[in-house]
């Protein structure tokens, strides 16, 4: 049985409708594109104010029993990274954090493993609700949620009603894209490798 994607979130009813589309155009932009190039370090160069601040949460599946990566708008307040899901409660990697809370983190520029719960204190959502929309930059008001910078708070607990606010607390070290064994190194390598051949060829063609 498909998960009710729209069921007890505050979106508005028009929205709701598109809600199975909108999970599958996320769950095949975030698996050919957006977890790749978040691996592979390029997230400190898409990462800004305007289109917002992604990580890759990597959480086992509850019934493969296998890493499975989501890319997730984040934000740090105090010691910990905080992240919502946006689909609410069936969203499979809050799921997976419900049966497995060990996870792995790939922000930007650091990467560790840690221990994911949900916020169920509402002074602490009230907190990290506004800085963490704020975060996620335009597509905060592309997926109905607003305008962090202008709305009240009230507003803000409002449209995120029903979806979980997770906090994921460091535990250790994790594998990063510029640490052995992560794939930032491809990155300089090409573009070292394309302008050096370049360089060659337009040397060639001035000796001729």
């Amino acid at each position: 049985m498909a998960p009710d994607w729209g069921a007890g979130l505050a979106y508005p009813a028009w929205m709701k409708q598109f809600m199975p589309l909108l999970h599958d155009g996320f769950t095949s932009i975030n698996k050919y594109f957006g977890v790749p190039a978040l691996r592979m370090g390029l997230g400190r160069y898409a990462s800004n104010p305007l289109t917002g601040y992604l990580m890759v949460l990597r959480t086992r599946g509850r019934k493969s029993g296998e890493m499975r990566d989501a890319p997730l708008g984040y934000t740090i307040v105090g010691e910990h990274v905080y992240c919502v899901a946006g689909f609410g409660r069936p969203a499979h990697w809050f799921q997976n954090i419900l049966t497995d809370p060990h996870v792995e983190v790939i922000l930007p520029s650091r990467a560790f493993s840690g221990l994911a719960e949900e916020v169920t204190d509402p002074d602490e959502r009230r907190r990290v609700l506004p800085p963490l929309l704020r975060s996620m930059g335009v597509i905060a008001g592309m997926v109905g949620l607003g305008n962090p910078w202008r709305d009240s708070l009230e507003e803000i607990e409002r449209k995120c009603e029903g979806m979980p606010l997770v906090r994921v607390r460091a535990t250790g070290i994790a594998v990063g894209p510029e640490d052995p064994g992560g794939r930032y190194w491809v990155v300089p390598l090409v573009v070292g490798t394309y302008l050096t051949l370049r360089l060659l060829r337009g040397r060639s063609r001035s000796k001729t």
